[in-house]
């Protein structure tokens, strides 16, 4: 199977006259004891806004794919979070490689207390690349929603700044790490966290929808 064979239906997927196949989005299942399940509602209502404010077609249920299984090639997005350990085999990181490199677009989302495991375990993916951090004028910042002052905080943890990073491959960002600001949680279903309010959990939508955009127009 070739990693590139949803390149094109991906084009008609945000087409306004045609109604596409469902496609599903999927949360990936990792190894090393961290909490790969957590934000258990987040991607479910992400879709849904989605398929309501950008016209995508996206089946309502998120898949759940490992990083070594062949499956991973039918999923045009891939979600990521958890709060502690992750740990890819060489398999495992070959295989998710060669799904980026093949046109696949992989969301990590720091939950608190990813960024230590993550970035040493994304080596293993791309040894030549480093995190970068995207400037408020990236195209991603650009979709159907406008955020020009980049990535928005969602939840407050160390005071630090929100960050968007990204692992960009050949010119095409393959992988966006969001770190700092805990997006998904913001996509969870309202009343998960006590004192979330409506307009945050807008913002972390909005922000979701626009990597959703971005990863299948890019």
């Amino acid at each position: 199977m070739k990693p590139q064979f949803f390149f094109v239906s991906l084009l008609v997927i945000l087409s306004a006259s045609f109604i596409p196949p469902s496609y599903k989005l999927a949360k990936l299942k990792y190894n090393g004891g961290g909490d790969w399940y957590a934000n258990r509602t987040a991607l479910s209502n992400l879709i849904k806004f989605s398929n309501k404010n950008l016209g995508t077609n996206f089946d309502v249920e998120e898949a759940i794919v490992e990083a070594s299984s062949p499956e991973i090639f039918n999923y045009p997005f891939v979600y990521m979070t958890g709060h502690g350990n992750v740990e890819f085999s060489k398999e495992e990181a070959q295989n998710l490689r060669t799904y980026l490199v093949g046109g696949g677009f992989l969301h990590i989302d720091d939950n608190y207390g990813l960024d230590k495991f993550i970035r040493p375990q994304m080596k293993k993916v791309f040894p030549e690349l480093n995190f970068l951090e995207l400037p408020a004028n990236h195209p991603i910042y650009k979709q159907k929603f406008s955020f020009p002052q980049g990535l928005p905080k969602i939840h407050e943890h160390d005071g630090k700044r929100p960050q968007g990073l990204a692992l960009v491959y050949k010119g095409r960002v393959v992988c966006y790490y969001t770190y700092e600001s805990d997006l998904g949680n913001g996509w969870e279903d309202p009343g998960t966290y006590a004192g979330d309010t409506e307009e945050t959990r807008l913002k972390a939508l909005r922000m979701g929808a626009n990597l959703i955009q971005y990863a299948l127009t890019q």
